[in-house]
């Protein structure tokens, strides 16, 4: 009898897998901390015979290799992918054998990526299984940006058809197992769901349900930003990623924290954005550790600027450093545990400002206060509709266009709270009033307050 084990990454939106028999198994698209992998394997107590690759991924540093290194399986690699370790190269139809009468087998499935694989695994014959990878996701397909712009149109045309090779070639109740589309930034969209089959897909996946021009009109028209670190992340796969380094990283003392600021560094403050904003060290950031700590740190820091984590306990430091591991951020320069209190030095006041309600925005409008409404929300966020008179820059754009930011106190806000958190510590460590909206977007309506844009409720 064949088990799939899923391993879930929230923070980046992927998915990993585990797949075999009694004895053997196969993992598909490991992350780089591979400890969580091969203990799953433990706990099934069975060898890891196989490793599959479906692409050569552009959000976060494979595993891959190391794992392959460490258990001494087969590494499977698509045939199309330049990489430069010695690797089992896979092409469409090869078949391999992962325990007895469980067959993984190769199916060419370009868009995401030109040499995109997909594994459809079959148990005596029966398909169990279809590993998508970024082709076939829940409710979409993975985006054919990522790669080459003049390649995307492409590459759009190339995932209508793989899309439709396997609905065409799989039978309905098989279980499609993506790795991408659970937040993930390789999502061409963003679905809802966390579990399908190719029937239901047949039904509902545009891919499968628009003529091909259709269809990629409406993908390419609705593809959002690429967060900056995916420059990095497929140089670094197709090089062949070194083993990651989990120790924890040294203990800065409060002397430290301020030379690495004076330094030009960046500290972080991995605490709750409540936290933060009633007290912080002076020219830290706040990146929530129970966040998208991996996407929006990588995509908002200079790539290579060391980072020193500060947190309140050992265990979201090692939390943290895990998830920034699996972007590229191998090693924090330092870390620091508690709070404020241990983080200044003596004689030290902690930063803070003023967290609110879109009510409170609208109250002080209502009462003439000179604000500035500063929105970081994403293009496709802000074209639904948007508060009138605000500005906007996309939080990952912030850092470079601070000197943009009107004279005033700037009241920040997103969608939900946290991407403004990051923008108000952002604008706060280089002196700016700022006051963090900790509200949800709906509520601009219902506090008074006017939208206007294309796509918005306009109230008065």
């Amino acid at each position: 009898m064949f088990f799939i084990d899923t391993l879930e990454f929230e923070g980046l939106g992927n998915r990993s897998y585990l797949a075999g028999g009694p004895s053997a198994a196969v993992v598909v698209d490991p992350p780089r901390d591979i400890d969580q992998v091969i203990a799953a394997a433990a706990r099934r107590g069975v060898r890891i015979a196989f490793v599959a690759e479906t692409h050569v991924h552009n959000d976060y540093v494979t595993g891959g290799l190391e794992l392959a290194r460490v258990t001494g399986a087969r590494y499977l690699v698509p045939a199309g992918a330049h990489v430069s370790f010695a690797r089992t190269p896979v092409a469409d139809g090869d078949t391999v054998t992962v325990d007895e009468g469980l067959v993984l087998r190769a199916l060419s499935t370009p868009g995401h990526t030109p040499h995109h694989t997909s594994y459809a695994l079959s148990e005596d014959g029966r398909g169990v299984a279809a590993f998508t990878g970024g082709s076939l996701l829940i409710g979409t397909v993975g985006r054919p940006d990522l790669v080459e712009p003049r390649l995307t149109e492409r590459l759009a045309r190339a995932q209508h058809a793989s899309a439709h090779r396997l609905a065409a070639e799989l039978d309905d109740e098989v279980p499609v197992l993506p790795t991408h589309g659970f937040g993930s930034f390789c999502s061409s969209s963003q679905a809802e769901g966390d579990a399908t089959t190719i029937g239901k897909e047949r039904a509902t996946n545009e891919a499968l349900t628009q003529d091909v021009d259709t269809f990629v009109a409406r993908m390419l028209a609705g593809l959002d930003d690429v967060p900056a670190y995916y420059a990095h992340m497929g140089p670094a796969n197709a090089a062949g990623p070194l083993p990651v380094d989990l120790t924890p990283p040294r203990r800065a003392d409060a002397d430290e924290i301020a030379s690495r600021l004076s330094a030009g560094e960046w500290v972080v403050d991995l605490r709750s954005r409540t936290a933060f904003a009633e007290g912080h060290v002076a020219g830290s950031f706040n990146f929530e550790g129970d966040g998208k700590l991996a996407t929006y740190l990588a995509w908002l820091i200079p790539w290579g600027k060391p980072v020193t984590l500060l947190a309140e306990t050992p265990e979201r430091i090692a939390a943290a450093q895990r998830e920034l591991a699996r972007v590229g951020i191998d090693r924090p320069a330092a870390a620091a545990i508690g709070g404020p209190a241990a983080w200044l030095r003596e004689g030290e006041q902690p930063a803070s400002f003023p967290r609110a309600r879109f009510a409170d925005l609208a109250d002080a409008r209502g009462r003439g206060a000179e604000v500035v409404v500063l929105d970081v929300r994403r293009d496709s966020e802000r074209a639904a509709g948007f508060v009138a008179g605000s500005i906007h820059i996309p939080v990952h754009e912030l850092p470079g266009r601070l000197g943009e930011v009107p004279d005033g106190v700037v009241w920040v806000h997103c969608a939900g709270g946290m991407r403004a958190a990051i923008a108000a510590s952002l604008l706060d460590a280089c002196g700016r009033d700022v006051v963090a909206v900790d509200d949800s977007f709906d509520a601009a309506t219902a506090a008074g307050l006017t939208l206007t844009g294309p796509g918005a409720d306009h109230n008065g």
